[in-house]
């Protein structure tokens, strides 16, 4: 396959958030309504944009920069941080979108976008990245720097085949994506339907409170709750324990088993597919976790935000690791008397009115740890045994859908990364 040598600044624009047009946080804002999307690092999991935890620019520094208000097709790309070098191609808007200075977008592409991301997530560019940065305690990469860099390109025919061989696996992999937001909204909603508005099916399947079911003062909480529910505190119903201190060298590399650690946490309390660790250390078998295990996040490693806390956050472990699975000491594994209840757990640790509770019992400057004597003393409303049931069946069966569209997407990836240089480098004859 013949390629032609160029610079990357001959094949597009770069634009960086220029510095005197930098904002703080009193730019923000909360609602999407009020202002545009801006990118952090955290978008971007596994080469792919992702908007489920968004932060929002007000409308006026929206539009003062218009350099860097994304398009389709455009390509972002980390230029400073820990972070350098992450890099994801926009394949749509949902919502008007611009950078936070840590970016520079590679617009006016004169390749095949999708072929052009991934010449810029490869081996070869990502070392010529790690060659030019700056030697700094915050490494960076100056725009022109990076248009500097050179790059190989074969004919426009053969990018065309190759990125539609890459978009076929990432459209499948994007749509799995999609149907476990649905899944995982079809839950939170449940949830809300059967534990906040009470309207969980009665004898005839009708929604309990809207149908004039029986409701009784409880002194402990001072509000209704259904009749024959209790409430109880939470340190009753289950036994705790952290995971595995670690160091460093345990980590390090490949090789070990699976380690949930304070990565695999989202501030919406999804998995982070992309967070997890392996562990090389010792364990014992009270260490090991088991699919759908509950575990929480005891551990935060910035100030406390309402809208990026992971701290008190929880997980039931996706059946996605084939062998022994373990947790680092940042991580509790609750095991609950009754099977049943964890699923309820699970859902009520990740509400909003139990994080704003929880969130009073984290302490610490630049390590923030939970007193976990907070958890214990909540006192949380426990359904009857028939609800528990009925919503712990339903729920399994989500997080086994969920835990098998992240098994089919990890093939896909596989199979997609190891094609990838093939493709690349001519390797493999496209038609």
């Amino acid at each position: 396959m013949e390629m032609k040598k160029y610079k990357l600044g001959e094949i597009c624009k770069i634009y960086g958030r220029i510095g005197f047009r930098g904002y703080t946080t009193k730019d923000l804002v909360e609602k999407e309504d009020d202002g545009a999307i801006t990118l952090s690092p955290t978008n971007i999991i596994d080469g792919e944009l992702d908007y489920s935890n968004n932060t929002y620019l007000n409308w006026n520094k929206y539009y003062e920069s218009p350099e860097i208000i994304l398009e389709e097709n455009n390509i972002v790309l980390v230029k400073t941080g820990s972070s350098l070098g992450k890099t994801a191609l926009v394949r749509k808007l949902f919502h008007p979108t611009t950078l936070n200075p840590q970016f520079v977008v590679l617009k006016d592409i004169k390749a095949n976008p999708v072929y052009f991301s991934y010449l810029i997530k490869s081996d070869y560019f990502q070392k010529n990245i790690a060659a030019i940065k700056v030697r700094s305690a915050i490494p960076t990469l100056s725009q022109e720097d990076l248009g500097s860099i050179k790059i190989f390109l074969p004919n426009r025919e053969i990018q065309n085949k190759i990125g539609t061989i890459l978009s076929a696996f990432d459209n499948k992999i994007a749509l799995n994506r999609r149907m476990n937001a649905k899944l995982e909204a079809m839950a939170k909603q449940l949830y809300d339907y059967w534990f906040v508005q009470f309207d969980f099916p009665n004898e005839n399947g009708k929604p309990y409170k809207a149908s004039g079911g029986k409701m009784e003062y409880n002194e402990v909480l001072k509000r209704e709750i259904p009749a024959g529910w209790e409430v109880k505190k939470l340190g009753s119903l289950f036994t705790t324990n952290r995971g595995v201190s670690y160091s460093t060298k345990t980590i390090t590399g490949d090789k070990g088993i699976p380690m949930i650690n304070l990565a695999s946490f989202s501030p919406d309390g999804s998995y982070k597919i992309d967070g997890i660790k392996t562990y090389t250390g010792e364990y014992t078998n009270e260490k090991v976790l088991k699919p759908f295990d509950l575990v929480m996040c005891n551990t935060q490693q910035t100030a406390i935000d309402f809208s990026k806390d992971i701290i008190g956050k929880a997980l039931l472990v996706p059946d996605i690791f084939d062998g022994d699975i373990t947790s680092s000491h940042h991580v509790n594994t609750l095991k609950v008397q009754n099977e049943k209840l964890k699923f309820y757990l699970y859902r009520l640790f990740n509400t909003d009115y139990f994080h704003a509770y929880i969130s009073h019992f984290a302490s610490g400057t630049n390590i923030m740890g939970l007193d976990f004597a907070g958890v214990e003393n909540y006192s949380a409303v426990i359904p009857s045994k028939e609800v528990l049931s009925k919503f712990a069946d339903f729920t399994l069966n989500i997080e086994k859908k969920k835990s098998e569209i992240i098994r089919e997407n990890k093939k896909l990836i596989s199979l997609r990364d190891r094609l990838l240089p093939l493709l690349m480098n001519g390797q493999v004859e496209v038609r």
